[in-house]
């Protein structure tokens, strides 16, 4: 079989326990789709050929004398699968920049929690993906060391922060990514590529090990090509972790266990807010035809109002900028990296605005205040999820925009996170999947967003749309 780096998790798991090819050749075939043609997208920072083929050798060792394979990738439901981590993941004896000069030869000797359980799960790490750095931005134009390119377009930017693992993904040279979301990270490149990406509930991820950029935002979760796929991640990533005391101790529930439910019933608010005047019409178009796919098949639509997305930018930009000023204090060149001095221009202005709003005398007209508009918000989503069970809209105001476009803005991240980001600052749930493609030939991305710990229902709703059409199955020729 050729052409095993197309194939998605469930996909690789049923070749895998059939012996129809083994887990090397479908890493081979990954490594040499990246060879081909990364030159172009840029999408990876360090690529680990000679350890994970090491890896995938020693997995099919044990495939070989297994007696029972639906037992193995029952206890470990990614054995033997190539997945690509972004590169503000700690991973030990390989290289975490974090897309940043400050630590372009940092490696780190422990696994994040996250990196920890994909390799628990029998993963195997093909390797680290590009990024804005310190996952500052929405566009990766802001890594110090390349741009990513869109796969769709290599004129068009792929989104950010987390541009590499959702181009990888697109780009078939990976079956799966991990991402990070502080302000819509995940959703938006997803949205922008053409990718499932989920960004789970605050605290349902373990954030230890994760180079921090806004702690009480910060969320990793799952890039995908489908949405069973995204499910199977958050299987092996959720759940408490004692490194990190954020994380929730609620149970688990099995995500896929009622996916074959159906959705007829489910109420879904659109609220009037996220079709401002600056969400582009083939956006609009197109989210305008999935709710009447979602109406055809039985769910109740409804509008629903909440709060202008103004409100949250203004939130997010204060306290990102905020926690940001605290988070890089540490990178001062003493215990690990190069000093500030390698810092980047983007990462300078957040840290100089972050602690301008927790100075002396701005605190409080600042800060303050804005952590009071935050519980505001969190409010709002409240009161709409007592009417409805989720909220649908557009991911992003816009497709992917060209070359040099966030250099043109300085609030450029804001802007094209704004529909993303209320429902980050209020800890939510919420999943991109592709809805169709602009008259440009580009994705164009549907969220839907679910109460706290409410992924179960997020997945069954998705994989409904997924299942009545075909966007999923498309991919761009490059």
């Amino acid at each position: 079989m050729s052409r095993l780096n197309q194939l998605t998790i469930t996909g690789a798991q049923e070749g895998l326990k059939k012996k129809e090819f083994s887990s090397r050749e479908m890493v081979k075939d990954c490594l040499r789709r990246i060879e081909e043609i990364d030159k172009k997208i840029k999408a990876f920072i360090t690529v680990c050929d000679e350890n994970a083929t090491k890896e995938a050798e020693k997995k099919d060792g044990r495939i070989r004398v297994e007696r029972d394979l639906k037992i193995l990738f029952r206890k470990y439901p990614l054995f033997g699968i190539p997945v690509v981590v972004k590169d503000n993941f700690c991973t030990a004896e390989i290289k975490t920049t974090a897309a940043s000069r400050v630590l372009e030869n940092y490696i780190p000797t422990y696994d994040a929690t996250v990196v920890k359980k994909l390799k628990e799960a029998g993963a195997i790490i093909l390797g680290k993906t590009n990024l804005d750095a310190w996952a500052h931005g929405s566009s990766t134009e802001t890594s110090d060391f390349f741009t990513t390119r869109n796969p769709w377009n290599l004129s068009r930017l792929p989104g950010g922060s987390s541009g590499g693992s959702a181009a990888a993904v697109v780009a078939d040279m990976t079956i799966a990514a991990v991402g990070s979301e502080t302000g819509g990270s995940i959703r938006q490149p997803s949205a922008w590529c053409g990718t499932v990406g989920l960004k789970p509930t605050y605290g349902r991820v373990s954030r230890f090990g994760l180079i921090a950029m806004a702690s009480s935002l910060d969320s990793p979760g799952p890039m995908t090509k489908i949405v069973e796929d995204s499910a199977v991640m958050l299987q092996v990533l959720a759940g408490k972790d004692d490194l990190d005391s954020t994380s929730l101790p609620n149970p688990i529930p099995d995500y896929s266990a009622n996916f074959n439910k159906g959705v007829s019933g489910i109420k879904i608010g659109v609220p009037k807010e996220y079709f401002f005047s600056e969400v582009q019409e083939d956006v609009i178009k197109r989210v305008s035809e999935a709710v009447r796919i979602f109406e055809k098949m039985g769910v109740e639509i409804k509008e629903v109002s909440l709060f202008d997305p103004k409100y949250a930018i203004a939130v997010y930009t204060i306290l990102q900028r905020a926690e940001v000023s605290a988070n890089l204090a540490r990178y001062d060149g003493i215990r690990y990296g190069n000093d500030r001095t390698f810092l980047g221009k983007e990462a300078k202005k957040r840290i100089m605005l972050g602690t301008f709003v927790l100075s002396a005398g701005y605190y409080e007209a600042y800060y303050q205040r804005a952590q009071k508009v935050r519980t505001l918000i969190c409010q709002d989503f409240d009161e709409v999820f007592k009417g409805v069970d989720l909220i649908l809209g557009p991911t992003s105001p816009s497709v992917a925009m060209p070359f040099g476009a966030s250099k043109e803005s300085p609030m450029f991240g804001e802007i094209q996170d704004a529909l993303v980001e209320p429902s980050t600052i209020a800890g939510l749930p919420g999943i991109n999947i592709c809805c169709g493609f602009s008259s440009d030939n580009l994705p164009v991305g549907l969220q839907i967003i679910g109460p706290q710990l409410g992924e179960e229902l997020l997945f069954r709703t998705a994989l409904a749309y997924q299942n009545e059409t075909q966007w999923h199955l498309k991919k761009p020729k490059i």
